[in-house]
């Protein structure tokens, strides 16, 4: 049952330590992976520049980010701090970041999302999908923060 998952599905070995890094290093270069950014955010604790990288969705002409994996630190440090920044290469984007609350324009962005990235981020859907109906998304929408990105901050 979804309810008994985990709110943050913790990288695996390869995930952390070849994956991310080989396409964070092609990012900072400036070929952007299938969409990917590095995403830089101040720790909310430490107040230090963090990166990751992610995949930056653009739907009828807003972007947001999704949080396949749950309540991840880049989310808890995004929350925090409100804005971040966005790097492909030497291009540098200054944001706002505003969560999408729960309902039809989150349900949207997910299923935009899966629609694309399925393939890297689906096992973290238990089995739903881009195909799945409005309430199977709504229901697994509660696992995934969605943050729209507004202009510069």
């Amino acid at each position: 049952m979804a309810s008994e998952r985990p709110a943050f599905q913790e990288p695996g070995w390869f995930t952390r330590n070849v994956f991310n890094r080989v396409v964070a290093a092609l990012t900072r270069l400036g070929l952007s992976v299938a969409g990917s950014r590095v995403l830089r955010v101040r720790g909310r604790t430490s107040g230090a520049w963090r990166e990751t990288p992610v995949n930056l969705l653009t739907l009828e002409g807003t972007r947001y980010l999704v949080a396949p994996r749950g309540e991840t630190q880049w989310v808890r440090n995004l929350r925090a701090a409100g804005e971040g920044e966005l790097r492909v290469g030497r291009r540098r984007e200054a944001f706002r970041a505003i969560e999408l609350p729960e309902g039809p324009e989150k349900t949207r962005v997910l299923r935009a999302y899966l629609k694309r990235w399925a393939w890297e981020v689906g096992a973290f859907f238990e089995g739903v999908g881009a195909d799945a109906d409005d309430q199977a998304l709504a229901r697994e929408s509660a696992r995934h923060p969605v943050l729209r990105i507004d202009g510069a901050a």
